[in-house]
């Protein structure tokens, strides 16, 4: 009801195509193997974002706004999270073609509806950052690549002490903005503290007003979802530009869905244009749908043609039970309710109720 269209994108692609432009991180966690029949090395999809990035420029090619969607698995030769696995199933939306606070509002607002709509039982966190703060903060200080992917990792991780040993390490302008950088997350109020540190840096304003723009509408439309703003949040793989974000749901450690705005990744393909989306890992949310809840002892019916019958069992399992008909009747089910007539109507009975 978006006005999004469905494309599938193949699980498994040569390297070369599969992999362009997408940084060493997603690389690292590719699963890949050699094709026996031209011994190219091909690769399993630990993303599904890139190839749809690679249909906008080159399938479709299309001019103005597109809107794509999917639903995919996906091979990860590392878990993402700790409770992780390696073979997410992922559902996600992309929109191309726009790179307004607009588009990138209605990403968010998008996967919350679907989230809310997928009735999860615990409440949603919003945990939203600008990774283009991170990047005006560092881009132009030369830091070994190394230094600088110690640094990113550590914030990444929000890994206190390691933030502070690479702190001591720089030298006393960077370790400052390093550390007041770390200090950035908590309510939306943070994001007028970052105005105040960071007054003199034009790039960093414009951010903090495009995430001050985009929280402003999730309040609106999605008022019963929690928003945790925080200016070092890094999550995902290294090819978004702008605004990122994830979802928690209470009581899980590791996010239901994240994504975020990636300007850059269509330039390898030949068409670089705006571009923002999010992914949602089905299990996760499936988890987060279906709470524990006690066993349900089935219940057994009958082979019979009554039309009654037939009526109740359909009416037992819209309700959620489990309904099993004997098929050979002679089935012997321990512990289980029964389907009965008594007196013309058919009534779910224990097992040490049945009448011999």
């Amino acid at each position: 009801t978006w006005g999004y269209r469905y494309v599938v994108p193949p699980l498994v692609e040569f390297t070369d195509s599969l992999l362009i432009g997408v940084g060493a991180d997603l690389d690292l966690v590719t699963c890949k193997f050699s094709d026996r029949m031209s011994g190219r090395m091909l690769g399993v999809r630990a993303d599904i974002t890139p190839q749809v990035a690679r249909m906008d420029a080159h399938s479709l090619g299309e001019d103005g706004v597109t809107r794509l969607c999917y639903v995919g698995s996906t091979l990860q030769s590392v878990p993402q999270a700790v409770v992780g696995g390696r073979a997410p199933i992922q559902l996600g939306a992309e929109l191309f073609g726009s790179a307004s606070t607009d588009a990138d509002s209605e990403i968010v607002t998008l996967l919350l509806s679907t989230l809310e709509r997928a009735q999860v039982q615990s409440p949603l966190t919003l945990d939203i950052g600008h990774i283009g703060i991170y990047d005006a903060l560092f881009s132009d200080l030369a830091l070994e690549a190394d230094v600088e992917q110690q640094i990113f990792d550590a914030l990444q991780r929000k890994s206190a002490p390691d933030i502070e040993r690479l702190a001591a390490q720089l030298a006393p302008e960077v370790a400052t903005k390093l550390t007041q950088l770390a200090s950035l997350h908590g309510a939306a109020e943070i994001i007028d503290t970052a105005r105040a540190l960071f007054s003199d840096n034009s790039i960093i304003l414009a951010a903090l007003d495009d995430l001050e723009a985009v929280v402003a509408r999730v309040r609106q439309v999605c008022p019963s979802v929690s928003i945790y703003v925080d200016l070092t949040e890094l999550r995902g793989f290294r090819y978004h530009t702008g605004l990122v974000f994830a979802v928690y749901v209470e009581g899980r450690g590791s996010s239901v869905a994240k994504g975020g705005r990636y300007d850059n990744i269509g330039a390898v393909f030949g068409r670089d244009r705006p571009a923002t989306g999010f992914a949602i890992d089905l299990k996760a949310l499936i988890d987060a749908i279906a709470p524990p809840s006690p066993e349900q002892s089935p219940i057994v019916a009958p082979r019979s043609e009554d039309p009654a019958l037939l009526a109740k069992m359909t009416a037992l399992r819209e309700e959620g039970r489990i309904v099993m008909v004997d098929l050979e009747s002679n089935t012997q089910l321990i512990g289980v309710e029964s389907l009965v007539n008594q007196a013309g109507e058919w009534v779910v009975v224990a097992a040490n109720e049945v009448s011999e």
